[in-house]
């Protein structure tokens, strides 16, 4: 017999399936005419490695990955992930066995990434920044047994490898798969030779191929966050898979028609570089021109050497290029996505028409994502028409692409009407299995099947998500919400304003007041001290709700994380003490 508790989840998994048929309703009447219904596979479904095999039997002398003139081949990078998963299987590791990949963005990332999963492994991607609490907790979080690190990194490692499980590290240098005199010169030394590792490791026996299993635990990347230790998301080779696939269908085509040539500064161990700089060029038998870091020079450079297709970055990053002195239109003419992120520069009408003016594309925001759903959710081509994306309520985040369902309910788990606010929750093919020894945040990430996000927002008329802020962002003052965006979104209006980033401050009679830390423009006619943030603090009181008004602290830059985030649990502390 049915239980009260069962027929309560049935009933609520019809109420949401029912908003959730007049919601693609919508969508389907507004879809962009560029933007494909269906994602398409031309090797299959059943992981990564079989991309890379594909594309290596059919376009073996295809530009696979770029490196500072390093040209590595789709046959060539079949042979030395082979030899990875070659030395793997000599060291003792089996299936379901972690092994971690602390480098920053090079070739050896791309092709240990592979041969893990072509071992059955587990890939544990982890920050080459990391100090020592950090790499020992996510060392110790993912169990993992076996490392690979640059050589810079190997004292932090023997410093806190006796605290872990880790068994054996290898070592590779970032000039490991470099000629001695290469082409491009890279921004760190080039050591002749080959380290004694890596050199081990690529003289290995090739592995035997072994069918992938879609749905066996492939990588645990791990969250981010303002508080608390990051946790692990368990993901799959079909995660990976559905997640590139639908991520080329976003851009506007459809895998394999148009190999994707991407520019990759985006530090890999990141998941969205790992996304945007390994996993879409390869599904889509394309090239990954890597970068250890962003370099305007560079990077211009290589979008005309290389004829990339694909760049990302910061908005600022676009920026730069515009103001570079070598700059010129048909440097950058091969380019077909340009997406800048929004992070601290914030993408504008003007921006983009400048863009448009000068380089010939249209520069669109990237899509919302996060760590849980392998980050590539939505997709924001096909409504540039007169910037609708960029005058509408902040942030415009664009439809689900196909096979992903977004919806929006209050704190009860109920679906709200078209245009409010309340908590975005998701379901696709690439969201996480669990998160890793974790059942009680597993447990409440999950309403129904859905992905609680966590993250505040609202789907407007047209079917299109706009997003608010997080829920541990959101400040309550006096009862009353307060969406950090959208009081960021004002202050940038202000002439004097470069960059704004507004964390919720402790009021003992108010409960919370929106703190604002601000980074002033070079021209500004205000100056760095406390006049200065009384003048700003009376404009945002004539320009936004009371309630809303921020405490304003005038900073000299913002503490920036190494993917180009604000660090607010920074200014969160910073706003306490004050």
């Amino acid at each position: 017999m049915t239980g009260p508790t069962d027929t309560n989840r049935a009933s609520h998994t019809t109420t949401l399936e029912a908003a959730l048929a007049e919601v693609r309703a919508v969508q389907d009447s507004n879809w962009p005419a560029e933007v494909p219904r269906t994602v398409s596979y031309p090797a299959g479904t059943d992981g990564i490695v079989e991309y890379l095999w594909h594309w290596a039997d059919t376009r073996p002398d295809d530009e696979a990955i770029i490196f500072y003139g390093r040209t590595v081949s789709y046959s060539e990078y079949d042979e030395l992930s082979d030899r990875f998963a070659g030395w793997l299987l000599a060291q003792g590791v089996r299936p379901g066995d972690r092994v971690g990949v602390h480098l920053p963005n090079c070739p050896q990332f791309n092709i240990a990434m592979l041969g893990i999963l072509k071992a059955g492994a587990v890939h544990v991607p982890i920050n080459p920044l990391f100090r020592e609490h950090e790499l020992r907790h996510e060392l110790n979080d993912a169990r993992v047994t076996v490392l690979l690190t640059d050589v810079e990194s190997a004292d932090l490692v023997d410093a806190v490898r006796p605290d872990t499980a880790v068994r054996h590290v290898a070592t590779t240098g970032l000039s490991d798969m470099l000629t001695d005199t290469p082409p491009v010169a890279p921004p760190f030394p080039v050591t002749p030779g080959t380290s004694a590792d890596w050199g081990e490791i690529i003289s290995s026996d090739r592995a035997p191929r072994r069918p992938s299993d879609p749905d066996a635990l492939a990588a645990l990347n791990y969250t981010g966050g303002t508080t608390g230790l990051p946790k692990g998301c368990e993901h799959t080779q079909g995660h990976m898979l559905y997640t590139a696939a639908s991520g080329t269908v976003g851009t506007g085509r459809q895998v394999g028609e148009h190999p994707v040539r991407a520019i990759a500064f985006l530090p890999v161990f990141w998941i969205a570089g790992e996304d945007l700089g390994i996993l879409l060029p390869l599904v889509n038998g394309g090239t990954s021109i890597l970068f250890t870091r962003w370099n305007a020079t560079a990077v211009l450079d290589a979008v005309e050497r290389h004829r990339a297709t694909d760049l990302t970055g910061m908005v600022d990053n676009d920026l730069e290029i515009l103001d570079h002195p070598q700059f010129d239109r048909k440097k950058v003419s091969s380019l077909v996505s340009v997406l800048g992120i929004s992070f601290a520069t914030k993408l504008n009408p003007a921006i983009r028409a400048r863009w448009r003016e000068a380089a010939g594309q249209t520069l669109r925001e990237a899509s919302y994502g996060m760590t849980e759903t392998h980050t590539l959710d939505t997709f924001t081509l096909g409504f540039q028409e007169d910037d609708a994306d960029l005058h509408s309520d902040p942030v415009f985040c664009g439809m689900p692409l196909p096979g992903t369902d977004i919806l929006i309910v209050d704190e009860a788990g109920q679906p709200v009407a078209p245009g409010e606010s309340g908590e975005i929750i998701l379901r696709s093919p690439s969201v996480l299995t669990c998160y890793h020894n974790n059942p009680e945040a597993t447990a409440e990430a999950f309403l129904d099947g859905w992905l609680r996000t966590g993250d505040v927002g609202s789907i407007d008329a047209g079917g299109a998500l706009h997003y608010l802020a997080r829920n541990k962002e959101m400040i309550k003052t006096n009862g009353m919400s307060v969406f950090p965006a959208e009081v960021e979104a004002i202050l940038r209006l202000h002439p004097d304003i470069a960059t704004a980033a507004v964390v919720p401050r402790s009021h003992p009679e108010k409960g919370q007041v929106a703190a604002a830390f601000v980074t002033l423009t070079d021209d500004a006619d205000i100056g760095h001290d406390t006049a200065g943030e009384e003048a700003l603090h009376s404009w945002a009181a004539l320009n936004m709700a009371g309630y809303k008004v921020p405490v304003v602290t005038i900073i000299d830059e913002m503490p920036m994380t190494a993917t180009g985030k604000i660090r607010k649990g920074d200014l969160f502390e910073t706003g306490e003490n004050r």
